[in-house]
């Protein structure tokens, strides 16, 4: 293996991206990103933007897109653990409406690739997570549109615990 392991996913271009991780007794060691290993494994986005948020428990933050300037992202947690979602919204594709769900967590390491045409969210089930994203992209505000996180005909199985409360933005509910 590589410095990375780029695991496909149902959803093509959509990965599951695992990084070699070094530990010795000083910790952890391990490369978030590496421009030549991605464009070798097919992935030539070109970064413009890198976004952080922390977010509590039950917080749902998405599901996202941008319209006429589609952002690639790439995502991981910092400190924490929150169950990431990408919808496939390309018409064209032969998985149009489906969606991929993984854990992403300080404890694991996973990143996880979403390339443009998809929709993005998270829940956090952790007490507290820390979320860092890069995005292919600028953000455009006027540019936004979002999938309701709970439409029925996507049908996204949450990880809703007993007694979770889902916390959610105006503009997502």
């Amino acid at each position: 293996m590589g410095k990375f392991n780029f695991i496909k996913t149902k959803l093509a271009g959509l990965y599951i991206v695992e990084p070699l991780i070094h530990r010795d007794a000083r910790g952890y060691f391990m490369e978030s990103y590496n421009r030549a290993d991605f464009h070798n494994a097919g992935l030539s986005m070109n970064f413009v933007q890198d976004n952080e948020s922390r977010s509590t428990r039950g917080v749902l933050r998405g599901m996202h897109f941008q319209v006429k300037y589609p952002q690639g992202k790439l995502v991981r947690v910092t400190s924490g653990e929150v169950y990431d979602v990408a919808v496939d919204i390309r018409p064209e594709s032969a998985t149009y409406k489906q969606w991929e769900g993984v854990y992403l967590s300080a404890e694991n390491k996973l990143q996880f690739y979403i390339p443009p045409g998809f929709a993005h969210g998270f829940l956090v089930t952790s007490d507290i997570a820390e979320f860092c994203y890069k995005c292919s992209e600028f953000y455009r505000p006027g540019d936004e549109g979002s999938l309701k996180w709970n439409d029925p005909e996507i049908n996204i199985t949450w990880p809703i615990r007993d007694g979770m409360e889902i916390i959610l933005s105006d503009k997502d509910k």
